[in-house]
């Protein structure tokens, strides 16, 4: 009964670094958004924003740890951990496109990251099966 317990509260303690760790790179994609205004207006925009990208790389890095843990010591879905792992490979790709200097390419990727990350943050429902309240289980009379 104790293991148990244990389980559950490492499941949910696990659950809950998986869902900051995706808080944090929503965050730091967002503050990339606000850091490349900042750089076509400002002189450190540029600086704000090659720091920025370090950041949230090393988000995406912690999102892909937070997953792992959620899944194997806590018995998880193994989902979130691809979920993370094709994240890590998109934040890649974006890094290079930036570093190669393609903003038709990395803005429009940046926006797509950011729309997964908060997609990722919205809390799945599973379908439910409703009772019937027609009585006789639906038939007609």
């Amino acid at each position: 009964m104790a293991t148990q317990v244990s389980t559950t509260v490492d499941g949910h303690r696990h659950s809950l670094f998986l869902r900051t760790a995706v808080t944090l790179q929503t965050l730091t994609i967002f503050l990339q958004a606000v850091s490349a205004g900042l750089l076509l207006t400002s002189a450190y925009g540029e600086t704000l924003h090659g720091v920025g990208a370090r950041v949230m790389y090393g988000a995406t890095m912690l999102y892909v740890l937070a997953a792992v843990l959620a899944w194997k010591p806590g018995g998880g879905s193994l989902r979130p951990v691809w979920h993370a792992s094709g994240f890590l490979a998109l934040v890649s790709a974006q890094v290079l496109l930036g570093i190669a200097h393609v903003p038709s390419l990395h803005v429009p990727l940046g926006v797509l990251m950011f729309g997964l990350s908060v997609l990722a943050l919205v809390p799945r429902q599973t379908p439910t099966h409703t009772p019937d309240h027609r009585g006789d289980h639906g038939a007609l009379t």
